[in-house]
């Protein structure tokens, strides 16, 4: 190895660390300094400079307050105290943040909703965040309605936009509140580990999960990433993402506010015209999900591909096939991957931009991380244990579980837990090193090299057994996304009458018709034999959360049965090796466990 790489890596490393120390190094959980406080004395540096755009229209960080200070009011008037909590059932849009902001300047939390809710999903959100009122937008009122029926108790609707005076008039309500900003005395029983927000998990596998989000939380996120980005007051960051997740809505709205920087809130996400729209709002930065990135370079090419002016860009989930062509494409130079999960304890950031991985912990910062990889039994799903009862951690280059050690003095590594106990508990390992010391389960499989950069395998229980070996779904995906016309790949295991273990199925979005022939060469030259699909499921658009994660449950369920699926079906073919349909014939020899993979 070039010596000079190796010494250029560190230097970048601990440039990188030591900004993001001196940016993240007054927040206390102890303290009564909030995210909220923050963000005042932000407004109060940046008063008349442009903060937020969305469509037609602009604000100020001063009007941005004064939005959020009409709201604080309302909220005192209407009766909310501190500790209740308001649901924001809302897409994207200009007054967003400016709410949940308002709401905590005076103690009373926002439970940020999905906006594809609907029926019971949306009901089991509005139930379990403890919600005393529901603020709605014009477009999903039917659907908030609909779901009252599921809840015990009806909840008052505030709709914004003054188009259903059948419910109660939010817009009104706010124009005749004070835009004074409130006393700080309405808050001053709150600590910085008390809760701000809501929010849930995606729920790709049944009901999301009411996630308590800390000021001290919000604080880390809204920090982390400045140093990397090298974000400034001059910047502008794109924002894509629905604002209820935790990656737009506090890494990516942090990153611009923070620095008295703008954000461009886009309600929606548009691959054929997002180079143009960030050309034309003059976007610097751009916060991602690997799904958006992969739609991104599957478009057709066009002029505003390299016009734009982003230079760099945040997120996670950049699978390594659809960084280089990404990069290489639209010209972004910095690339600051990155893992977290919104009610994890585990963080890591990709600093100097190595291909694939999600960070790195070189060995002289290891006590100032709490993230571990132990043994995982795939059988049991459960963490592997010694002899002496304790978790075997793994070498470099194997796979292993992470987890994240729970220390409740540490604002870095502390975990809130779920609005559900039983939930919460699920997610804590004890014992794992010693007796008494507890981690946290990020429900992750993830690998290191021998550099320390950390890599992403798979979710536990996306990956299978088959023929005995572990199959990573994502690694999986990745090869087929490579194949010429693969749109999307999403991977999954599905029960094969008379085999152990689970077999691997792929729903697959193509442009053209399928080659089965050619697939199949293109899989056995990157697979190995247990790894490659056994069925193939043509669908028209891959089924994801609002955060482009794949969903997975139903296709699972769906298996490979005729009767249930309209899409088109392939089985492989290995005698003449092929991908061919999946005939009724085929499917009653593979019941019978005749047929031959």
């Amino acid at each position: 190895m070039n010596p000079f790489s190796s010494i250029r890596r560190e230097f970048n490393f601990i440039r990188i660390m030591l900004g993001t120390l001196k940016k993240i190094g007054h927040i206390d959980p102890s303290s009564n300094f909030l995210i909220t406080d923050e963000l005042e004395q932000i407004i109060d540096q940046h008063e008349n400079r442009l903060a937020f755009i969305c469509d037609d229209q602009q604000w100020t960080y001063g009007e941005f307050d004064a939005y959020a200070n009409r709201v604080a009011n309302w909220a005192v008037s209407a009766g909310f105290a501190p500790g209740d909590t308001l649901a924001l059932f809302s897409r994207n849009r200009l007054e967003y943040v400016a709410i949940w902001f308002g709401l905590s300047k005076v103690g009373v939390y926002a439970a940020l909703v999905n906006d594809l809710l609907t029926g019971k999903g949306l009901a089991h959100c509005l139930s379990v965040a403890d919600s005393k009122a529901v603020l709605c937008e014009p477009k999903l009122i039917k659907i908030a309605k609909s779901s009252m029926k599921h809840l015990p108790e009806k909840l008052p609707l505030w709709t914004f936009d003054g188009e259903d005076h059948a419910e109660k008039d939010f817009d009104a309500a706010i124009n005749a509140s004070d835009d004074t900003r409130p006393d700080r005395s309405l808050r001053a029983n709150i600590k910085a580990r008390d809760i701000l927000l809501k929010m849930f998990t995606s729920g790709t596998t049944g009901m999301p999960k009411s996630v308590k989000v800390s000021h001290v939380r919000a604080q880390r996120y809204a920090h982390s990433f400045s140093a990397a980005m090298g974000a400034k007051k001059t910047d502008r960051m794109m924002m894509v993402l629905p604002l209820y997740h935790a990656t737009g809505g506090l890494c990516g709205v942090g990153t611009a506010l923070m620095n008295g920087g703008a954000l461009i809130i886009e309600r929606s996400f548009s691959a054929r015209n997002f180079w143009e729209i960030a050309y034309r709002n003059k976007a610097t930065l751009f916060t991602y999900v690997g799904e958006i990135c992969r739609f991104l370079i599957n478009t057709k090419p066009g002029k505003f591909d390299k016009k734009h002016k982003i230079r760099a860009m945040l997120g996670n989930g950049l699978r390594p096939e659809v960084w280089t062509v990404f990069k290489q494409r639209f010209g972004v130079k910095t690339i600051a991957e990155f893992y977290g999960a919104t009610e994890g304890n585990v963080g890591l950031m990709n600093a100097d931009g190595k291909v694939g991985a999600m960070g790195r912990i070189p060995w002289y910062v290891k006590k100032a991380f709490n993230l571990e990889l132990v043994a995982h039994d795939f059988e049991t799903g459960e963490v592997v244990r010694k002899k002496d009862g304790f978790c075997q951690p793994v070498k470099a280059d194997t796979t292993g579980e992470a987890i994240g050690r729970i220390d409740p003095n540490d604002p870095r590594f502390l975990f809130e837990g779920y609005g559900n106990a039983k939930d919460t508990k699920k997610k804590i390992l004890t014992d794992v090193f010693e007796k008494g010391d507890r981690y946290f389960r990020t429900g992750d499989l993830m690998r290191k090299d021998r550099h320390a950069y950390y890599y992403f395998v798979d979710r536990i229980g996306d990956t299978f057994r088959w023929m005995a070996q572990n199959v990573a779904t994502g690694e999986v995906a990745a090869v087929l996304s490579s194949f010429a016309g693969v749109q999307l790949a999403n991977v999954y295991g599905v029960k094969v009458p008379k085999h152990d273990g689970r077999g691997g199925m792929a729903a697959l979005s193509i442009d053209g018709a399928l080659d089965g022939k050619a697939l199949y060469n293109h899989l056995q030259e990157n697979l190995p034999v247990y790894a490659r699909p056994l069925f193939l499921r043509l669908v028209k658009n891959a089924e994801t959360t609002g955060t482009y994660k794949f969903k997975k449950t139903e296709l699972v369920a769906d298996g490979f049965s005729l009767s249930k699926i309209k899409d088109p079906l392939f089985i492989i073919d290995n005698a003449n090796q092929d991908y061919i349909p999946l005939t009724k014939k085929i499917e009653q020899d593979i019941i019978a466990g005749s047929y031959r993979f």
